[in-house]
């Protein structure tokens, strides 16, 4: 019979080579998408800590030369010079909200001075223009809002205490981000080789060097992101200041922060600083920012991010809108901030485990030694003590 399970065949043995590859992809796959999951679940109750971890990386490869610039030129101990460098990046924190927060008080009551004439001239447009709405339309419209405001206090309460409660999870966030960076700076290889002694010893020299690469990717991301930033807040920064726009130097730094977000956070910071242009001189000053804005962007985006950041990270643009798209729907700005070294990190290490270097000028000369901790009153062979080192270990974990 056509069809028909050959004599002696079993059940297993009757189904097709195609079927069972499809099986054994498809559980190995359902496999890898619950550990995923596990995971995600995993950082996302830790995210706290997470983010702050992944800050202090980001602070210690950025004030890893000025350590190392006070170690060499002005012969400050290692645990000074960490400490110094942390403290200085606090300053320049400080100086730059202090002097934000005091241009915004100068320019705020003038601003908001300048927001209700114009919502006044609205409500005049929308009673005398081609709506043709009612002073008692509008009146309606007005007593509604302040209804629903009325109506929605306890969910407003409960927004405003979430809010709190964010507030309090950033300062200790950035307590913890802080704390660490200290550590990095004074002791980040110790911990380094700490993690890649908890790994077989015949993979320990591949991470490492892959770690290696990991760390100036990271570096030169970090490098570039704050030069573009800096261009962006410095070009918008100006041009809102020779407008006579209002709040500019609070409009450079948001533009500055913003800048870290590829795509999202150039557009929303210079509608901000175009919406603020407008309700202070008018839509002609608008519109003159809008083109300063958009000067600087197709500057950014054709001179700076091909040459400096395209050679930073080594990624496509329609990697980056893809990625970062995804970091904001799984952690909002944080994991937007967050998303584009997360993937260039991952696409070196990756590239470099598969036999692709992006960095062959670093060599692998550099070797981290695991030395086993000898407290157990054990005497140790020398085969071991060899093993235990990653500069020791076969040539092909090389």
């Amino acid at each position: 019979m056509r069809g028909a399970t050959p004599p002696g065949w079993s059940a297993a043995q009757s189904v097709s080579p195609a079927v069972r590859a499809a099986a054994a992809w498809s559980w190995r796959f359902l496999l890898i998408v619950a550990a995923s999951a596990v995971a995600v679940w995993f950082l996302a109750f830790f995210k706290v800590l997470v983010v702050a971890v992944a800050v202090a990386l980001l602070l210690t490869v950025l004030l890893t030369p000025v350590a190392g610039w006070l170690q060499r030129v002005a012969r400050f101990p290692r645990a000074a010079a960490a400490i110094t460098a942390v403290l200085v990046l606090i300053g320049v924190v400080a100086g730059l909200v202090t002097l934000a927060s005091r241009s915004i008080g100068n320019g705020f009551g003038d601003l908001y001075q300048q927001a209700a004439g114009g919502f006044d001239e609205l409500v005049a447009w929308l009673s005398d223009g081609p709506l043709n709405l009612g002073t008692d339309q509008l009146d309606d419209l007005i007593e509604q809002g302040r209804t629903q405001l009325t109506d929605n206090a306890s969910t407003l309460l409960s927004g405003a205490l979430s809010v709190t409660t964010t507030v309090g999870h950033v300062a200790a966030g950035a307590l913890v981000a802080l704390f660490c960076t200290f550590f990095f700076l004074l002791d980040g290889r110790t911990i380094w080789t700490w993690l890649v002694g908890l790994l077989p010893v015949r993979v320990r020299e591949r991470v490492h060097q892959a770690g290696r690469r990991g760390i100036v990717t990271l570096s030169a991301y970090t490098r570039t992101q704050i030069l573009v930033a800096f261009v962006d807040a410095v070009g918008i920064g100006t041009g809102a200041a020779i407008l006579g726009v209002p709040l500019a130097v609070p409009l450079a730094t948001l533009v500055f922060v913003g800048s870290f977000i590829p795509f999202v956070g150039a557009i929303a910071t210079g509608a901000i600083a175009v919406l603020v242009a407008l309700v202070s001189q008018g839509w002609v000053v608008a519109l003159i920012m809008l083109g300063v804005v958009l000067l600087v962007q197709q500057i950014e985006g054709h001179v700076l991010q091909p040459f400096l950041m395209g050679h930073a990270v080594s990624l496509h643009p329609v990697a980056v809108l893809l990625v970062v798209s995804a970091g904001s729907l799984a952690a909002g700005i944080v994991g937007a901030l967050l998303a584009v070294p997360i993937a260039a990190v991952a696409n070196t290490v990756l590239l470099y485990l598969h036999g692709h270097d992006k960095f062959p000028d670093l060599g692998t000369e550099d070797h981290v030694r695991i030395r086993p901790p000898g407290r157990f009153g054990r005497r140790r062979s020398a085969a071991s003590a060899d093993a235990g080192r990653v500069g020791d270990a076969p040539p092909a974990a090389r």
